[in-house]
């Protein structure tokens, strides 16, 4: 029998005790330690490291749309080793796409931003623009999209998921980035752990409850591609903002005391 372990932890509890709690707290694992009291430096670091790039290109002719849009949504992680544009006066980290030509219009391109910070009130959003172009590269369409959160039983599905269709038969490519409009916006974000399975372990990690407005940032993981199955049932289902709260059930009811009759107008 091998007292090796024993041993370990309790030396583990007498450094703890000898060090007091606040050198203690740097023996925890990164995920239970509590988060950083100034939540918004991470946020505030990233628009600066966007702010000193130079950027790339300042027109939609200047892009490369040599990538085809994946046939189902992929990962891409946008940051300080990305290209950086400047449209309309607003730096952004982008993706340039060209389009499939042999698919039925419509159809629908599916995004979703993953939450960059591994605590809640610490985290913000990659919030996409997006634009389609012709084949002069003139914007047919430009969409700021609208983020709505879904909490899946996998990573795959939870995030904050949105979309947009494609009509236009004159479409042959799509620019990817992030307008001043969307970078200092926010989105609604409601969050239960008790109703994550394990698989969820970043959001778990996260260790909040109720709802929240998570802000925008310059950067981050952003998945984007033609719409598939799974994505289109995050999508229709996700939460966009707080329902309206109502006068009740009972109010809703034909009850005797309440003077409505049923089919009564």
């Amino acid at each position: 029998m091998s007292y090796r372990p024993i041993a370990i932890t309790a030396a583990l509890g007498a450094a703890v005790m000898l060090t007091g709690c606040h050198n203690a707290k740097a023996l925890l694992p990164p995920n239970l330690r509590p988060p950083s009291q100034n939540a918004g430096e991470p946020l505030k670091l990233a628009q600066q490291q966007l702010q000193q790039a130079t950027p790339c290109c300042s027109s939609f002719a200047d892009f490369s749309y040599r990538s085809l849009l994946p046939w189902q949504p992929q990962k891409f992680t946008l940051g300080s080793a990305s290209m950086v544009a400047n449209l309309g006066g607003t730096k952004s980290y982008f993706l340039a796409f060209r389009l499939p030509t042999e698919v039925k219009l419509p159809y629908r391109v599916a995004v979703k931003s993953e939450l960059n910070g591994r605590w809640l009130h610490a985290s913000y959003l990659f919030a996409p623009t997006v634009v389609l172009l012709d084949d002069g590269f003139q914007p047919l369409r430009s969409d700021d999209i609208t983020l709505c959160e879904h909490m899946g039983w996998s990573d795959d599905t939870t995030g904050a998921f949105g979309s947009m269709t494609v009509e236009s038969k004159q479409a042959r490519y799509l620019l990817v980035y992030s307008s001043a409009k969307q970078q200092s916006g926010k989105t609604y974000w409601e969050q239960s752990p008790t109703s994550f399975s394990s698989s969820t372990a970043a959001t778990l990690q996260m260790n909040s409850a109720g709802s929240f407005s998570i802000p925008h940032g310059p950067d981050g993981s952003l998945w984007i591609g033609m719409m598939n199955s799974t994505y289109k049932k995050a999508v229709d289902s996700a939460v966009c903002g707080k329902p309206p709260s109502g006068t009740g059930v009972l109010d809703d009811l034909s009850l005797p005391w309440s003077g409505k009759r049923s089919g009564s107008k």
